[in-house]
């Protein structure tokens, strides 16, 4: 969901490259705690809490737990909560509601795909990196994706196991991996050559990983929400270069996300305020980077979705994508 390099003291939390003020951390606010009505279907199911008021100091319980680990604004602000939609938030020019600023991995445009990916291919894997919760996997998986083939992968492992305490399961009642790890140690996650071999690969058991590594060329799908933005610019190419060693070689496997952009590529005002900027890529350099700089030019193709968003008076801009080899 929003890891990097995680650090936190008294007064700094360090998200990737981006530092914030933490003192006074913000108190937690129940006040902002609101779900939709598919949003609240679908806690319900997942947890097995039917009444609303019970279902909300459950959640806020382990919001509460989270915060403690690391203040993060998404934890604040119940961002990892959210299902926005891609063409709601398109058909107006400007908004201002702080709840439309996460989006859950059901309203991406290729998120039927992936489905089908994991209907139609034996071996198919879905990644969820830097889940926080591991939400998104959830969502896969109670839509189909055999959650057995799903990994949810942070690099707090104190969220990873706040996952089952949110949903209320253990690791023998929900199938996904839940993998602790840094995707900038190479032990966990190095470069490798892309993968040029479209057969399918042998199964392999998701619970003994200790890595990623041992999944290079093997996964169909890869979702890195509000993730990339937390990282300079040289950071985000050796990123992405990790990231494509791991998609499989076959047509449609795809990688996929969303977070902070701009018109123009350079650096870009955050939700914490004008003092905090960070790089942001363009859909046109974005779009530059997967198709032939990371991927050999003409192989895969790439689609964006700039939004302008103004929160407490700042405006930046969402980026949403998708990178499918063809």
């Amino acid at each position: 969901m929003m890891e990097g390099t995680a650090i936190h003291n008294d007064s700094t939390t360090v998200l990737g490259d981006v530092t914030f003020q933490t003192a006074p951390m913000p108190t937690l606010d129940p006040d902002l705690y609101r779900l939709s009505s598919e949003e609240a279907a679908f806690f319900k199911a997942q947890i097995g809490i039917d009444d609303d008021e019970d279902l909300k100091r459950h959640i806020l319980e382990v919001q509460a737990k989270a915060y403690k680990i690391v203040p993060y604004p998404c934890i604040h602000e119940f961002y990892f909560l959210r299902y926005v939609s891609y063409r709601s938030m398109a058909s107006e020019s400007t908004i201002t509601r702080s709840t439309v600023l996460s989006i859950n991995i059901s309203s991406y445009p290729v998120y039927e795909h992936i489905l089908k990916l994991g209907r139609e291919r034996s071996d198919a894997v879905l990644l969820d990196l830097g889940c926080c919760f591991g939400v998104d996997a959830r969502k896969a998986a109670a839509d189909g994706f055999p959650a057995k083939n799903i990994i949810a992968s942070d690099i707090n492992n104190e969220f990873l196991e706040l996952s089952h305490e949110l949903f209320r399961t253990t690791p023998t009642s929900y199938a996904a991996c839940l993998l602790p790890g840094d995707v900038f140690d190479p032990a966990f996650l190095s470069i490798a050559a892309r993968p040029n071999d479209v057969s399918s690969a042998l199964a392999i058991d998701l619970s003994s990983l200790k890595s990623l590594n041992p999944l290079h060329g093997r996964i169909s799908a890869i979702n890195v929400a509000r993730f990339f933005h937390l990282f300079t610019e040289d950071k985000q190419l050796h990123l992405a270069r990790a990231l494509a060693g791991l998609l499989s070689a076959q047509p449609g496997s795809v990688i996929c996300g969303f977070h902070i952009g701009s018109p123009e590529k350079g650096m870009a005002a955050t939700v914490l305020g004008p003092e905090h900027r960070l790089f942001a890529h363009s859909p046109k350099s974005w779009t530059s980077l997967w198709d032939g700089e990371v991927f050999e030019k003409g192989s895969v193709k790439v689609e964006t979705e700039l939004v302008k968003l103004v929160t407490r008076g700042v405006e930046r801009f969402m980026m949403g994508w998708s990178v499918v080899r063809l």
